[in-house]
């Protein structure tokens, strides 16, 4: 894709640029993101990584983020922490996803539980997508509600947390499918934005792994448009793809890391040019407070999806800029139909 690219410099890893410092000077043939940040090294989080690595022969992070980290979603609206899913839990989401994908050899085109890519065959698989992977395993279910992992929610959301929806991009080795610059924002406004995406990473992931790629202080700007000929195409259409891909860090990591990133903030993800699949696991939650502007489901399914804290009816209200995802082309299943009807003109702000 067209300025969906990695930075500009490729740094050994423990020598990436640190979040915050100078980029390295522009060159006019770049193919890789402008930084890097991964759970080795990350200048301003250095500190609460050796913290992690203490934790880790408790079994994991133990769940709580420092002032440090944060203060630095708050200000970049996004986050990278280590080891908060064991080996032997990456392991079995592993198992059961190693099962679904050799299970997409069977299927022609996408359905209820697979979202296939272009020439998928059953030699030669493409599976991009597990569709709601907590409705399909238990393992999954298991992962989104970890202890420890909804108590480090707690510090970003509050005690109230509302489980929204769930997913499981993969991008194969032969270069998997690419995500255009978005915000989730875009997909679901609701009534105020605490609001995240937690991505868990089932191994590890290095630059060339198509990496997801998020813009540091993005969730405190405005809402891009995302329509394309009068259709909601999720996909940024008011800033050349090339402008933004500047500003990007690609975030990488070990397996069992999570990354964090607000739902107002654009992001996106390259092909993978690595040597093995790239799987994250995402699943979105939400402060209890926060209510759909466009509502999917009845109440009942709506307050079922509490992990902690009350039901309330009095939804919190926060003046931000919106845009409705509407309309939609008919046929659309997934932000891969939603981006195909992106036209290359650029739309007004």
């Amino acid at each position: 894709m067209p300025g969906l690219r990695l930075g500009d410099g490729l740094l050994a890893e423990g020598r990436q640029t640190a979040v915050g410092t100078p980029p390295p000077p522009a060159s006019t043939d770049v193919r890789i993101c402008r930084r890097t940040v991964t759970d080795f090294q990350a200048d301003p989080l250095r500190q609460a990584i050796k913290l992690a690595s203490i934790r880790k022969s408790q079994g994991g992070n133990g769940g709580m983020l420092t002032a440090e980290q944060v203060g630095f979603y708050r200000e970049n609206g996004y986050l990278l922490v280590p080891d908060v899913f064991t080996p032997e839990e990456v392991a079995a989401l592993n198992a059961v996803t190693d099962g679904f994908c050799e299970a997409s050899r069977s299927v022609s085109k996408s359905d209820a539980v697979f979202d296939i890519g272009p020439g998928h065959s059953a030699d030669v698989p493409q599976l991009r997508r597990i569709k709601d992977p907590i409705r399909q395993d238990p393992v999954y279910d298991r992962a989104m509600r970890t202890p420890r992992l909804v108590e480090l929610l707690k510090q970003l959301l509050g005690d109230g947390i509302r489980f929204d929806h769930s997913k499981l991009n993969i991008k194969p080795v032969s270069g998997g499918a690419d995500i255009d610059w978005h915000q989730d924002w875009a997909f679901y406004p609701h009534t105020n934005d605490d609001i995240l995406a937690v991505g868990v990473m089932l191994g590890d992931v290095g630059p060339d792994s198509g990496p997801l790629q998020v813009i540091p202080g993005s969730h405190l700007g405005k809402t891009h448009n995302h329509h394309s000929g009068g259709l909601f195409c999720g996909a940024i259409t008011d800033t050349p793809a090339d402008a933004l891909a500047e500003k990007a860090v690609a975030l990488t990591g070990r397996a069992g890391s999570v990354t964090i990133h607000h739902v107002r903030t654009v992001h996106g993800s390259a092909p993978n040019t690595g040597k093995q699949d790239r799987r994250l696991l995402l699943f979105s939650y939400a402060a209890v407070d926060a209510w759909p502007l466009v509502p999917e489901e009845d109440l009942e399914a709506f307050n079922s999806r509490i992990l902690t804290g009350e039901a309330t009816f009095s939804p919190r209200q926060v003046a931000l800029p919106v845009r409705l995802p509407l309309p939609r082309a008919a046929e659309d299943d997934s932000i891969f139909d939603n981006q195909s009807h992106k036209a290359p003109e650029l739309e007004d702000a």
